[in-house]
């Protein structure tokens, strides 16, 4: 898709259906939250990756709008693969973000929902269903609209690392390299808080931390954080600089001045 084609593209319609499985998955997941008897299964041979019903039916009913109001449309979802298109754009479905925060009761997980082009993703959300709060992100506008009513989101005006707030959700933070990368960033910084899953993201859309900085990130993991993001005047890239938008490592900040600072600390880390 050309900038022009993606300049003109009805943002207010992909609001408009994004709002609507946003919707639907609140209601597919909220039985689910904080349930007893809540089943869930390990992706991981070696390790633990969680997925729970909650995940497969909240992606099932954001896919069931997408086959009703934008058939020609692309999918990629965690959960149930990717599914061509033919318009251009793709949406990039993360069900829940931070399963295993769901299933520990904690309310940092999320609903990431982004439309992306060949350029990258141009719009996104971030739904946490339980708080109900919906951060969206396109235009050059963001906004959020929960409990405090609905408002405009920017991104902090921090120049300096000794005072930004760093903000992760491992601290192992992928592999041994990466994880020293992250602590050397952390270590200049103000303060450092764990355990953000997406939430982490919008936080840094709405000018309540600095950076967020993770490893080993699945293109629906960022994408919606990206969008938002941008939109609300932070920059989000991979640890060169780069585009990150295909996931791996991530370097989200709320200016350019402290992305600068922390990415040339994350830069020198072994590819």
């Amino acid at each position: 898709m050309t900038e022009q084609s993606r300049s003109s593209c009805d943002l207010e319609k992909l609001n408009t259906t994004a709002s609507k499985m946003a919707d639907a998955a609140r209601s597919a997941i909220l039985p689910f939250f904080r349930s007893n008897n809540l089943a869930t299964d390990n992706k991981l041979d070696d390790g633990y990756d969680p997925v729970t019903e909650a995940d497969r039916a909240a992606e099932r009913a954001m896919r069931g709008i997408l086959d009703d109001l934008r058939p020609d449309d692309a999918v990629l979802g965690e959960e149930y693969g990717a599914k061509p298109g033919i318009s251009g754009l793709t949406w990039v479905l993360d069900p829940i973000d931070g399963t295993r925060g769901f299933v520990t009761g904690t309310p940092t997980w999320g609903v990431l929902i982004a439309v992306s082009d060949g350029q990258g993703p141009f719009f996104g959300m971030i739904d946490q269903p339980y708080i109900g709060e919906r951060f969206c992100g396109f235009g050059g506008s963001a906004w959020c609209d929960g409990p405090l009513g609905l408002r405009q989101l920017s991104t902090r005006r921090t120049e300096r690392l000794a005072d930004a707030t760093v903000l992760t959700t491992f601290p192992e933070v992928g592999n041994a390299d990466e994880q020293a990368g992250f602590h050397a960033v952390a270590g200049q910084a103000k303060l450092t808080r764990y355990g953000m899953d997406c939430y982490g993201y919008a936080l840094v859309a709405a000018g309540q931390a600095d950076l967020v900085i993770e490893a080993a990130l699945q293109p629906y993991d960022i994408q919606a954080p990206i969008a938002l993001i941008e939109a609300a005047g932070g920059i989000v890239t991979n640890w060169q600089g780069g585009p990150a938008h295909a996931g791996g490592r991530a370097l989200a900040a709320g200016n350019p001045h402290i992305h600068a600072e922390a990415l040339r600390i994350l830069r020198n880390v072994p590819a």
